[in-house]
């Protein structure tokens, strides 16, 4: 069966994942991005990561959090387009990261694309596979752990 549009309710339920993600790491909540994607292969620029306290300690290890308990950063994501085929959906989207140290201002850090992978099961869409390719890297020194 060939790709096509998903409809608006499990379009919609994709999206507010997406943006769930976008919203947990701003937050600085990386148990509730490990709960979230407790399912997934999660591909950045190193080794895939696999299940909920590996890819929670990664965004541990690898993101600087700032007194107010988060990375003081703002995850937009754009050009969402997701797709079905039978119990699977793939979205794309574009996604420009900014950061604001206190006194500073918004500096866009990085921007990229993400490419996601869902399947549908138990009558909601799940998580399995998110890759990320960061295109444009700016200055990271405030946001990414040596």
């Amino acid at each position: 069966m060939a790709r096509v549009p998903i409809d608006p309710a499990g379009g919609r339920e994709i999206e507010n994942l997406i943006a769930r993600y976008a919203e947990l790491v701003d937050d600085g909540d990386f148990a509730g991005v490990g709960e979230l994607l407790a399912d997934t292969t999660y591909q950045g620029s190193g080794e895939p990561l696999q299940g909920r306290a590996e890819i929670e300690q990664w965004f541990r290890d690898t993101l600087i959090v700032y007194p107010d308990g988060t990375p003081r950063t703002q995850h937009v994501t754009t050009n969402l387009a997701v797709e079905r085929d039978d119990n699977e959906a793939f979205a794309r989207s574009y996604v420009t990261v900014l950061q604001a140290l206190p006194g500073d201002v918004p500096h866009i850090i990085a921007a990229g694309r993400y490419h996601d992978h869902f399947e549908h099961r138990d009558d909601r869409w799940h998580w399995t596979e998110r890759k990320v390719n960061i295109r444009l890297v700016g200055d990271v020194s405030k946001h990414l752990r040596p």
